[in-house]
């Protein structure tokens, strides 16, 4: 029976991107995957590299920041080893803050942190003040495509539409994965499957699914926006071909990846109130995904 040095279950942009980087390191890698690679979690999400957050904990912080420094790097190489594009940009991020963390000093301005106005640098947006941050975005479902491709054709083998119910031991020892189809034999097993991490035997993970809802815009310019937007209200991310996506909820709601129409449209109107001009913008697509929570919100 084959066997492989690693199994990975999840196929999301984690388990994608530790099994191309243990290929590259010469192991045999086997990733499983409830569904289709890369579209869950990863294919929902915004695409936002964060570095400077105010829900980043400080102990989090410096690993924020080098990640943010490693990601131009790992996107080149994924492009490279796919012939795929991520889109990946780095016009930065105008972030406008909650009123209650406004705090100018006597002779001093947010608009001094600004490489530019900010009339200037978004002259379609309606905000009195916003922070300049030097962060990039990735097309998540772009990435998620790209890395799957590379990740095949560096020899990682899949296993689709696929679900690890327990991870096998022996006298202590892993030795492999039992699925809803099979079993796989490997003596290391890393588990990357998000919310469901916590359903794997005996894996008691205190995993739950937080819900996201977004929707996508098509722009009337493709140069309408070129920064990300971050409110409190909502977030815009402008995509490279000329959408916009607007998100995003936290929700507890399970594993329920319905999109409520109240919510959807409550995202929309707060576009509309940074952006007027999306008024005449086309709405593409809304829809729902699970982020993996904890109960301390630490990875």
């Amino acid at each position: 029976m084959k066997s492989w040095d690693i199994i990975i279950v999840g196929g999301g942009i984690i388990g994608l991107s530790l099994a191309i980087a243990l290929r590259r390191r010469g192991a045999r890698v086997l990733v499983v995957e409830r569904g289709e690679p890369g579209r869950e979690a990863s294919y929902a999400a915004g695409g936002m590299l964060v570095d400077c957050s105010l829900e980043t904990p400080p102990a989090l912080q410096p690993l924020a920041v080098a990640s943010a420094r490693m990601y131009p790097e790992f996107a080149h190489e994924i492009e490279v080893e796919s012939g795929a594009k991520v889109d990946l940009r780095d016009q930065g991020t105008l972030f406008i803050p909650p009123a209650e963390h406004v705090h100018e000093r006597p002779g001093f301005t947010m608009a001094e942190l600004l490489p530019a106005p900010l009339s200037e640098l978004e002259p379609e947006l309606r905000a009195e003040r916003a922070f300049y941050l030097k962060e990039r975005s990735v097309d998540p479902r772009a990435l998620s495509s790209a890395a799957t491709k590379a990740a095949k054709n560096l020899g990682v083998d899949f296993s689709s539409g696929d679900s690890v119910s327990a991870v096998n031991l022996s006298e202590g020892q892993v030795t492999g994965v039992t699925t809803i189809k099979t079993s796989f034999l490997a003596p290391k097993v890393v588990i990357c499957a998000g919310a469901w991490s916590g359903q794997i035997a005996p894996c008691a993970f205190p995993t739950r699914p937080v819900k996201g809802q977004m929707l996508c815009l098509a722009m009337p310019s493709r140069t309408l926006l070129k920064h990300v937007i971050r409110s409190p209200k909502a977030y815009l991310i402008p995509r490279s071909d000329g959408r916009l996506l607007v998100g995003a909820t936290v929700e507890e709601a399970g594993f329920d990846k319905r999109t409520e129409p109240d919510t959807i449209q409550r995202l929309h109107r707060a576009a509309l109130e940074l952006v007027p001009k999306l008024r005449d913008a086309r709405m593409l697509e809304a829809w729902a995904g699970l982020r993996p929570g904890t109960p301390d919100g630490l990875p």
